[in-house]
């Protein structure tokens, strides 16, 4: 049965106003992939995963956004909308749990134009068990696919990884790391100094990259008093979102090859 809320995080960051208006849109969720905007793309992919009850859509003016969306975005009964404040962490953590968004919670974002719903199912079958769970993909499957497309790798002693834009909050314990990552919001420009919340000896592995992925979630879990889990995707696509003209350049043409089925035809690893 389907029993997960999906949040779609469609607010605007700073910065992202300028990529959106050269697009002639008014929000970065509107930009068309396909002729399509990502925001319809993607709520559309969730509603078509078989472990998704609901959508809400998340952002800073969401009735303004859905009236410049697809009419059927509003009138699906499965999608609702919330109003982001000045956080992540904290505008999911006023929704999250709630009648309108009970738990389970599926975070994702509205610039993840190549979701497919192979991937959600993938990703929530990977996390059971777990009160937090986060996608990557390890770069030699993304480059292995797409060895034009420039990510941020997450370096750890057992591999190169980038976040897959899918985050799981699976019990009411996972408040913790919403609380965490609200702290992160804060202190972003001093990740060495958010590492030392996890001890010294998290921090010097973590420094010198002598701590597997898994190790680093296991004990990041302990001192928040929670199970979190990495969550590998086999998918080349799940690493690629649009934050920026080449990045829709690449989606644009990866959608154009692959029209009727992207699971089907993408890369595994």
């Amino acid at each position: 049965m389907p029993n997960w809320t999906a949040i779609v995080l469609a607010g605007e960051r700073p910065g992202e106003t300028g990529f959106a208006e050269s697009q002639g849109v008014r929000a970065k969720a509107l930009i068309a992939i396909g002729g399509e905007p990502m925001l319809a793309r993607v709520v559309r992919t969730l509603l078509s995963s078989p472990s998704v009850a609901r959508v809400v859509v998340l952002a800073q003016a969401p009735e303004a956004l859905l009236a410049d969306a697809p009419a059927w975005i509003a009138a699906d009964p499965r999608v609702s909308t919330a109003r982001a404040g000045d956080g992540i962490s904290s505008s999911i953590a006023a929704v999250a749990g709630t009648a309108a968004a009970p738990w389970p919670v599926l975070i994702a974002t509205a610039d993840h134009a190549l979701l497919t719903a192979e991937m959600v199912e993938c990703f929530v079958a990977g996390a059971a068990g777990a009160d937090a769970a986060f996608a990557v993909a390890d770069r030699a499957t993304v480059e292995r696919g797409y060895p034009e497309t420039k990510r941020t790798w997450l370096k750890f002693s057992d591999g190169h990884y980038s976040g897959a834009n899918l985050f799981a909050l699976a019990t009411p314990a996972a408040r913790g790391a919403l609380d965490f990552w609200a702290k992160a919001e804060r202190d972003r420009k001093k990740a060495l100094k958010m590492l030392t919340f996890f001890g010294p000896m998290i921090f010097l592995r973590a420094v010198t990259r002598t701590i597997s992925l898994d190790t680093a979630a296991l004990k990041v879990g302990r001192a928040l008093g929670l199970a979190v889990r990495p969550v590998r995707l086999p998918f080349a696509e799940a690493a690629i979102d649009v934050d920026k003209p080449s990045d829709l350049a690449l989606v644009e043409r990866i959608v154009a090859n692959n029209p009727s089925d992207l699971s089907a035809a993408g890369h595994r690893g």
